[in-house]
Protein backbone atom coordinates (compact mmCIF):
# COMPACT_ATOMS: atom_id res chain seq x y z
CA UNK A 1 0.00 0.00 0.00
CA UNK A 2 1.18 3.40 -1.00
CA UNK A 3 2.02 5.58 1.98
CA UNK A 4 -0.30 8.89 3.09
CA UNK A 5 1.70 9.78 6.35
CA UNK A 6 4.82 8.45 7.58
CA UNK A 7 6.28 10.17 10.66
CA UNK A 8 9.59 9.37 12.33
CA UNK A 9 11.50 10.43 16.05
CA UNK A 10 8.79 13.37 15.89
CA UNK A 11 9.84 15.37 18.72
CA UNK A 12 7.85 18.95 19.67
CA UNK A 13 7.62 20.78 23.13
CA UNK A 14 6.36 23.75 24.75
CA UNK A 15 8.05 25.99 27.43
CA UNK A 16 11.23 25.99 28.31
CA UNK A 17 13.61 24.63 31.44
CA UNK A 18 13.09 24.15 33.72
CA UNK A 19 9.07 23.99 32.52
CA UNK A 20 9.28 22.17 29.26
CA UNK A 21 6.42 19.46 28.35
CA UNK A 22 7.55 17.25 26.11
CA UNK A 23 3.69 16.50 23.98
CA UNK A 24 5.66 14.47 21.26
CA UNK A 25 8.86 12.56 22.23
CA UNK A 26 10.65 10.41 19.46
CA UNK A 27 7.20 9.31 18.08
CA UNK A 28 6.55 7.49 14.85
CA UNK A 29 3.68 6.59 12.76
CA UNK A 30 3.07 4.65 9.58
CA UNK A 31 -0.61 5.56 7.64
CA UNK A 32 -0.99 3.81 4.15
CA UNK A 33 -3.66 4.86 2.21
CA UNK A 34 -6.81 2.72 2.61
CA UNK A 35 -6.00 2.63 6.15
CA UNK A 36 -8.13 4.49 9.20
CA UNK A 37 -6.14 5.49 12.61
CA UNK A 38 -7.89 6.29 15.48
CA UNK A 39 -5.23 8.11 18.22
CA UNK A 40 -6.99 8.23 21.49
CA UNK A 41 -5.64 10.13 24.22
CA UNK A 42 -6.37 12.32 27.32
CA UNK A 43 -7.46 15.62 26.93
CA UNK A 44 -4.37 17.79 26.88
CA UNK A 45 -2.24 14.80 25.36
CA UNK A 46 -1.49 16.40 22.02
CA UNK A 47 -3.67 14.83 19.94
CA UNK A 48 -4.65 17.88 18.33
CA UNK A 49 -0.77 19.16 18.22
CA UNK A 50 -0.55 16.28 16.44
CA UNK A 51 -3.03 16.53 13.67
CA UNK A 52 -1.63 20.19 13.17
CA UNK A 53 1.61 19.19 12.45
CA UNK A 54 0.74 16.48 10.01
CA UNK A 55 -1.14 19.19 7.83
CA UNK A 56 1.96 21.54 8.14
CA UNK A 57 0.02 23.89 10.48
CA UNK A 58 2.29 23.77 13.37
CA UNK A 59 6.43 23.20 13.25
CA UNK A 60 8.40 21.24 15.36
CA UNK A 61 11.65 20.36 17.33
CA UNK A 62 13.25 17.62 15.27
CA UNK A 63 12.13 14.11 13.70
CA UNK A 64 10.44 13.50 9.62
CA UNK A 65 6.65 13.92 8.48
CA UNK A 66 6.16 12.76 5.20
CA UNK A 67 2.83 13.60 3.74
CA UNK A 68 1.99 12.63 0.27
CA UNK A 69 5.38 11.53 -0.20
CA UNK A 70 6.75 14.74 0.59
CA UNK A 71 9.09 15.97 3.91
CA UNK A 72 7.06 19.16 5.08
CA UNK A 73 9.77 20.59 6.99
CA UNK A 74 11.31 20.78 3.59
CA UNK A 75 8.49 22.39 1.98
CA UNK A 76 7.58 26.16 2.07
CA UNK A 77 4.75 27.71 3.47
CA UNK A 78 3.20 27.82 -0.31
CA UNK A 79 4.46 24.47 -0.91
CA UNK A 80 2.48 22.87 2.40
CA UNK A 81 -0.50 25.32 1.46
CA UNK A 82 -0.63 23.10 -1.94
CA UNK A 83 -0.70 20.41 -0.07
CA UNK A 84 -3.68 21.23 1.91
CA UNK A 85 -5.46 22.35 -1.12
CA UNK A 86 -5.06 19.22 -3.04
CA UNK A 87 -3.92 16.11 -0.53
CA UNK A 88 -5.31 16.83 2.88
CA UNK A 89 -8.40 17.21 4.37
CA UNK A 90 -8.63 18.67 7.35
CA UNK A 91 -11.85 18.69 9.83
CA UNK A 92 -11.17 20.19 12.91
CA UNK A 93 -12.90 21.26 16.10
CA UNK A 94 -13.63 24.54 14.65
CA UNK A 95 -15.68 24.34 12.16
CA UNK A 96 -14.03 27.19 9.76
CA UNK A 97 -17.10 27.87 7.65
CA UNK A 98 -16.96 30.58 4.96
CA UNK A 99 -19.80 33.01 6.95
CA UNK A 100 -20.15 34.67 3.44
CA UNK A 101 -21.02 31.28 1.77
CA UNK A 102 -24.24 29.28 2.05
CA UNK A 103 -23.86 25.56 2.48
CA UNK A 104 -23.99 24.80 -1.19
CA UNK A 105 -20.90 26.87 -1.63
CA UNK A 106 -19.04 25.77 1.08
CA UNK A 107 -19.46 22.11 0.43
CA UNK A 108 -18.24 22.88 -3.03
CA UNK A 109 -15.44 24.88 -1.90
CA UNK A 110 -12.64 22.67 -1.25
CA UNK A 111 -13.41 20.44 -4.16
CA UNK A 112 -12.95 23.79 -6.44
CA UNK A 113 -9.53 24.25 -4.84
CA UNK A 114 -8.15 20.93 -5.62
CA UNK A 115 -9.83 21.00 -8.71
CA UNK A 116 -11.90 18.10 -8.20
CA UNK A 117 -15.30 19.87 -7.83
CA UNK A 118 -18.33 17.10 -8.56
CA UNK A 119 -22.04 18.66 -8.13
CA UNK A 120 -23.51 15.11 -8.13
CA UNK A 121 -20.80 13.83 -5.71
CA UNK A 122 -21.23 17.20 -3.76
CA UNK A 123 -25.29 16.24 -3.65
CA UNK A 124 -24.59 12.69 -2.61
CA UNK A 125 -22.59 13.59 0.53
CA UNK A 126 -25.13 16.49 1.20
CA UNK A 127 -28.06 13.95 1.13
CA UNK A 128 -26.37 11.36 3.15
CA UNK A 129 -25.36 14.11 5.66
CA UNK A 130 -28.94 15.24 6.02
CA UNK A 131 -27.94 18.63 5.13
CA UNK A 132 -29.37 18.09 1.40
CA UNK A 133 -32.80 20.49 2.95
CA UNK A 134 -30.30 23.52 4.02
CA UNK A 135 -28.01 24.41 0.71
CA UNK A 136 -29.56 27.79 0.02
CA UNK A 137 -28.54 28.43 4.23
CA UNK A 138 -25.69 30.42 5.97
CA UNK A 139 -23.23 29.12 8.85
CA UNK A 140 -25.30 31.28 11.11
CA UNK A 141 -28.15 29.79 10.66
CA UNK A 142 -27.30 26.25 11.48
CA UNK A 143 -26.82 24.74 14.65
CA UNK A 144 -23.59 23.24 15.86
CA UNK A 145 -24.33 19.90 14.61
CA UNK A 146 -25.37 20.86 11.33
CA UNK A 147 -22.23 23.03 10.88
CA UNK A 148 -20.11 20.32 11.72
CA UNK A 149 -21.41 17.70 8.99
CA UNK A 150 -21.60 20.88 6.61
CA UNK A 151 -17.41 20.53 7.33
CA UNK A 152 -17.15 16.97 6.83
CA UNK A 153 -18.99 17.48 3.37
CA UNK A 154 -16.31 19.96 2.49
CA UNK A 155 -13.65 18.01 3.54
CA UNK A 156 -15.09 14.49 1.72
CA UNK A 157 -16.18 16.45 -1.39
CA UNK A 158 -12.73 17.10 -2.54
CA UNK A 159 -11.30 13.47 -2.64
CA UNK A 160 -7.82 14.08 -0.87
CA UNK A 161 -5.91 11.36 -0.19
CA UNK A 162 -4.84 11.94 3.48
CA UNK A 163 -8.34 13.33 6.35
CA UNK A 164 -7.19 14.84 9.71
CA UNK A 165 -10.08 14.48 11.68
CA UNK A 166 -10.13 16.36 15.10
CA UNK A 167 -13.21 14.92 16.76
CA UNK A 168 -15.32 14.80 14.11
CA UNK A 169 -18.73 13.66 15.72
CA UNK A 170 -18.09 15.78 19.10
CA UNK A 171 -21.09 17.98 18.26
CA UNK A 172 -23.33 15.41 17.31
CA UNK A 173 -25.68 12.70 18.71
CA UNK A 174 -24.40 9.20 18.79
CA UNK A 175 -26.54 7.67 16.41
CA UNK A 176 -26.14 10.85 13.73
CA UNK A 177 -22.24 10.46 14.84
CA UNK A 178 -21.85 6.39 14.18
CA UNK A 179 -23.75 7.38 10.78
CA UNK A 180 -21.55 10.05 9.81
CA UNK A 181 -18.27 8.00 10.91
CA UNK A 182 -19.37 5.01 8.56
CA UNK A 183 -20.03 7.77 5.59
CA UNK A 184 -16.48 8.90 6.74
CA UNK A 185 -14.71 5.16 6.53
CA UNK A 186 -16.78 4.29 3.64
CA UNK A 187 -15.60 7.46 1.46
CA UNK A 188 -12.26 7.00 2.37
CA UNK A 189 -12.06 3.36 1.57
CA UNK A 190 -13.07 4.11 -1.69
CA UNK A 191 -11.06 6.81 -2.54
CA UNK A 192 -8.05 5.25 -1.33
CA UNK A 193 -8.00 7.78 1.25
CA UNK A 194 -6.12 7.76 4.69
CA UNK A 195 -8.27 8.51 7.65
CA UNK A 196 -6.48 9.71 11.06
CA UNK A 197 -9.41 10.64 13.54
CA UNK A 198 -8.46 11.84 17.01
CA UNK A 199 -11.30 11.25 19.35
CA UNK A 200 -12.11 10.54 22.78
CA UNK A 201 -14.50 7.51 22.15
CA UNK A 202 -13.25 4.15 22.41
CA UNK A 203 -16.66 3.42 20.60
CA UNK A 204 -15.57 5.07 17.63
CA UNK A 205 -11.94 4.26 18.10
CA UNK A 206 -12.54 0.50 17.75
CA UNK A 207 -14.68 0.90 14.04
CA UNK A 208 -11.23 1.76 13.02
CA UNK A 209 -8.44 -0.66 11.45
CA UNK A 210 -5.82 0.75 13.70
CA UNK A 211 -5.44 2.56 16.90
CA UNK A 212 -2.70 4.25 18.74
CA UNK A 213 -2.66 5.75 22.43
CA UNK A 214 -0.87 8.77 23.02
CA UNK A 215 0.14 9.30 26.97
CA UNK A 216 3.06 11.26 27.58
CA UNK A 217 4.34 12.22 24.46
CA UNK A 218 4.61 8.55 23.27
CA UNK A 219 2.58 6.75 21.15
CA UNK A 220 1.58 3.48 22.26
CA UNK A 221 -0.14 0.91 19.87
CA UNK A 222 -3.65 -0.26 21.21
CA UNK A 223 -5.04 -3.43 20.84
Amino acid sequence: MTSALTIESLRKTFGSAPDIVHVLDNADLELSRGQSLALTGESGSGKSTLLHICAGLEPFDSGKVMLAGQDIAQADDSARAALRRTSVGLIFQQFNLVPSLNVAANLAFQARLAGRHDPGFVAELARRLGIAELMARYPEQLSGGQQQRVAIGRCLAARPRLVLADEPTGNLDEATGDAVLDLMLELAAQAGAALLLATHSTRLAARCNLRVHLRAGKLQVSA
